[in-house]
């Protein structure tokens, strides 16, 4: 194995039974730090110290993370003007924060004969937030659901 030792120096190749004598010598850990290497390399470290190392990279690299969230709006054939315009609003909100947004057309009753009303004012939707948004999924029946997904053009990346 490929030895390295605990000032971050290249010792060589040497045996593992070696290795271990370093280690203990130093009052330390052999620790092996890349086991799929020809020869695998080893390190005397302490391996407490080691372990706290790579857990405050992992909670940093999750901290750093940007998590995209889906919303939903839903929408009636029969939503009005100054309702709809609400909806946009808070639509438009979601995109600008860098959500994904599903947008809901509910059919109920005798309202399934006219599914062009809810899908002129998924279009008319789709229209109104081209400029900051794309559509990913376009509308789509299931059964009495039109359903639209919205996604942002551009995700926000993460304040400091």
């Amino acid at each position: 194995m490929r030895l390295i030792d605990e000032n971050a120096e290249q010792v060589g190749i040497v045996t593992r039974h070696d290795a271990l004598r370093r280690a203990e010598d130093a009052g330390l850990d052999l620790v092996e730090v890349a086991p799929e290497a020809r020869p695998p390399v080893c390190k005397i470290m302490d391996y407490t110290k080691f372990k706290h190392q790579k857990s405050v990279r992992e909670r940093q690299a999750r901290k750093n993370q940007v998590r995209i969230d889906t919303k939903e709006v839903k929408f009636r054939p029969g939503t009005d003007t100054h309702d709809y315009e609400v909806k946009l609003r808070n639509i438009r909100k979601f995109l600008e924060a860098g959500n994904k947004v599903k947008c809901t057309m509910r059919f109920r009753g005798r309202e399934m004969a006219h599914q062009e009303l809810g899908l002129g004012m998924l279009r008319k939707l789709e229209g109104a937030v081209e400029d900051i948004a794309k559509v990913v999924q376009s509308p789509k029946l299931l059964g009495r659901q039109l359903t639209m997904v919205i996604a942002p053009n551009a995700v926000p990346t993460k304040k400091k």
